[in-house]
């Protein structure tokens, strides 16, 4: 368990992203989502992560359904988004009305009076250093709407401006064995502020998974087919903007790597904790994938032998690609 400073709530160290519960992940059967969500509390998961546009709202409401049938509800905590609804996306559409219009949404999908966390969903950059944005997130504060807010943010740029703001309680960014930058600076720093640290795209949407190779083939519905080259949303949250098959090629390195008994996106995940962040938020397509994913809580820390081996793999293989651009 973590004990984020200023969410002031133990949550796990594992936690579970909940987009494909919604959409852009291929089908996934509603009593199939709720065997995930219960699965993975039942193996000790009490952080889920979700946001109003996935699936428009589908997978809110699948946590909503979730929470109403659970008895230990209260030890859950859920963290949504808000943001992607805004149609023309601009920094404009980030309006108090908005932020209220939006929150009350979620509250309604949810079943829930007070979000427990709100995050702003990769705005427009120019969101990140208005002070007004930060004056609006009180408010649902105040107002409550929102227990704690926070931001998700695509560039190590964009969270270290968010990390000068005192009324945020967490920064979410990609973070994995393929995306690496935010460990210069912006995990260590925002650790000292006492803001939560979330991890995303743990496992490169599957790359580090080992199961994929150059003759994968994935749904037209699955964002790891429709978005390589960035047409629908920014390229770095597929693949964690590595190009499929660099990532093939690297990630066949990486799970020769793999201890004994471990699953390569085990040790993918084991290696993300190593890092200090306060949790990591892995997908679940199966309720064997949220049993395997929770357990890497208790597995210990990887050798130094194993971190100099992936780090010259990220070094040899990825870097040039990824580097630079987020």
């Amino acid at each position: 368990m973590s004990m984020p400073g200023r969410l002031g709530r133990s949550i796990s160290v594992i936690g579970l992203g909940c987009w494909q519960l919604g959409a852009d992940w291929g089908d996934v059967d509603d009593d199939v989502a709720q065997a995930i969500l219960g699965a993975a509390a039942d193996a000790g998961t009490t952080f889920f992560d979700t946001a109003d546009v996935y699936g428009d709202g589908r997978s809110e409401k699948a946590l909503g359904r979730f929470l109403a049938s659970r008895d230990d509800a209260e030890r859950l905590i859920v963290a949504t988004k808000m943001g992607r609804r805004a149609n023309p996306h601009v920094p404009e559409a980030y309006t108090l009305d908005n932020f209220r219009a939006w929150t009350d949404r979620s509250r309604e999908n949810l079943g829930v009076d007070c979000l427990d966390l709100v995050q702003l969903h990769c705005p427009p950059t120019p969101v990140f250093s208005d002070p007004r944005t930060y004056e609006n997130l009180a408010t649902l504060i105040s107002e409550g709407r929102v227990e704690n807010v926070g931001v998700s943010v695509e560039t190590v740029q964009e969270a270290l401006v968010a990390l000068g703001e005192p009324g945020i309680t967490s920064i979410q960014i990609i973070i994995n064995l393929f995306r690496r930058k935010p460990l210069e600076r912006v995990v260590a720093e925002a650790r000292a502020a006492g803001i939560m640290v979330i991890a995303r795209v743990p496992l490169a949407s599957g790359l580090l998974s080992g199961r994929y190779d150059e003759t994968t083939v994935f749904a037209t519905n699955d964002h790891r087919n429709y978005n390589r080259s960035g047409a629908a949303f920014d390229v770095g949250e597929t693949f964690a903007g590595v190009p499929f098959e660099v990532g093939v090629r690297a990630a066949r390195k990486v799970a020769a790597l793999t201890p004994e008994g471990w699953t390569t996106a085990q040790m993918a995940l084991r290696w993300i904790l190593d890092q200090n962040v306060d949790t990591v938020i892995p997908g679940a397509r199966t309720v064997e994938q949220a049993v395997t994913n929770a357990a890497v809580g208790d597995l210990p820390s990887l050798s130094d032998e194993t971190h100099a081996a992936l780090a010259e793999i990220y070094n040899r293989d990825i870097r040039s690609h990824v580097h630079g651009r987020w």
